[in-house]
């Protein structure tokens, strides 16, 4: 008799299943935010995908904007809203960045198919703004940024970023680097 599937030892945990600690960082500053997306070019190779969400005016943008100048890419990054997506080509040897804004697009990735976005994963870096819900059957292997801000009648520039690493590509990189 063949014994209980529970009983034939732990399973396997799935690539999905796996995350690194969260890291949690304090950003008094848009040029504290610009700074972090440098950092966070560092950390970041061909094939990765950066899932940024956050509040209207959290500095899902701002972030960009840094990671674009932190991977030395042409043109200058703007929000992508209306045009939906912008390809940065490299000034140098690294990846190209693709610059998502899904804030418009109410379906998943079926909605998301003629951005040939699974075609460009492999050699590009990917960040969309809005993705959650929409981009994660790209990969098992994404970044996810979430960005929270004091909301209301507020001057506070303080942003509180927990960037969350999912899958095996995130469970060995350093993302501790990014809170110094």
């Amino acid at each position: 008799m063949e014994a209980p599937a529970a009983a034939q030892g732990p399973a396997e945990p799935s690539r999905a299943a796996e995350s690194a600690p969260d890291v949690e960082i304090t950003v008094t500053s848009p040029e504290q935010m610009r700074e972090l997306g440098r950092r966070l070019a560092g950390l970041l190779r061909a094939g990765d995908l950066v899932m940024l969400s956050g509040e209207l005016g959290a500095g899902k943008t701002t972030l960009t904007r840094g990671l674009g100048e932190g991977l030395d890419v042409r043109g200058a990054v703007t929000s992508p809203t209306f045009v939906i997506a912008r390809v940065h080509p490299p000034l140098g040897d690294g990846p190209p960045l693709v610059h998502v804004d899904a804030y418009r697009l109410s379906g998943g990735l079926d909605e998301m198919e003629d951005l040939d976005l699974d075609v460009s994963l492999p050699d590009s870096v990917i960040v969309v703004e809005w993705g959650e819900g929409k981009v994660e059957e790209l990969t098992e292997d994404r970044l996810r940024v979430r960005i929270d801000r004091a909301v209301g009648d507020t001057t506070d520039e303080v942003r509180h970023v927990t960037v969350t690493g999912l899958g095996e590509r995130w469970t060995t990189a350093d993302v501790g680097v990014l809170a110094g």
